[in-house]
């Protein structure tokens, strides 16, 4: 593995050509450009906002609409990394079968594009927290600080989910249309547009345990929004999670990379 990344950043200039012409191409003679990223979060969250406010009961929008949109735009990176993850190897199929380059280059590729987009989620969250915060409210970069140290654990999560996705879709061509399907689900058993609290009212705060997704929403989104800098248990749970994708993906790719260019 040593070598696998000294060989990934020996190639960075290729794969950072190849995330500049990702974001070109979809946002080519665009009006918004990549703002079009923050359409679907923003969208959601006013729907959201004006359905659900009630019915969780959450009579101040000025609180509410950063929670949502935060949760939001932290499930599209990591859901966004899980879909678009699935096609890594089959649109880089010229490069594979032309040039002996390390595999990790073409998740590694997904994850730099879809994670420029939640930088930018995230910056607006930031914004307008402190924007639209009554005098009692806490700051948004009171915590900020104590929140970066996880920023890395979530990339190097996203990696190792995208790459073993890219694995599963060259062998199983449903990988992507069963992920799609089941993050609708998958969505609704996410604290993203309700607390935590909600769960464990009904005795069900294990679902939130082992969600991975509500992990990192505890780690990143609470404490921007509440102040608090995050438990070292939340620390803990953030690294244990990257841990665990970054060797499932380097046992996957050590595996089956000889073998995924028969299988394109």
């Amino acid at each position: 593995m040593t070598h696998q990344l000294r060989a990934i950043w020996r190639f960075r200039y290729f794969w950072a050509s190849l995330v500049r012409l990702d974001l070109r191409n979809r946002y080519r003679r665009s009006v918004l450009g990549i703002g079009w990223s923050l359409l679907n979060p923003i969208a959601m969250t006013v729907v959201f906002c004006i359905v659900f406010g009630r019915i969780m009961h959450q009579d101040r929008w000025q609180t509410y609409a950063p929670f949502l949109l935060a949760g939001m735009v932290i499930w599209e990176f990591i859901k966004g990394t899980a879909v678009q993850g699935c096609d890594s190897f089959v649109r880089a199929e010229a490069y594979i079968r032309q040039c002996p380059l390390p595999y990790a280059i073409y998740p590694l590729r997904t994850v730099l594009g879809t994670f420029i987009h939640f930088a930018i989620g995230m910056f607006v969250v930031i914004a307008g927290a402190a924007l639209v915060r009554g005098p009692d409210d806490p700051s948004p970069f009171t915590a900020l600080w104590a929140v970066l140290p996880v920023l890395p654990l979530l990339f190097v999560f996203c990696w190792g989910v995208a790459t073993i996705a890219a694995f599963a879709h060259v062998y199983f061509h449903d990988t992507k249309h069963l992920l799609e399907a089941g993050s609708q689900m998958y969505f609704f058993v996410t604290p993203i547009m309700y607390h935590r609290a909600v769960l464990e009212r009904q005795h069900l705060g294990w679902v939130a345990d082992l969600n991975p997704v509500s992990v990192f929403l505890e780690a990143v989104r609470d404490p921007l929004l509440s102040g608090v800098p995050p438990a070292g248990g939340q620390y803990a749970a953030a690294a244990v999670l990257a841990l665990a994708a970054f060797g499932l993906a380097c046992g996957t790719m050590a595996w089956l990379q000889k073998k995924v260019i028969f299988q394109l």
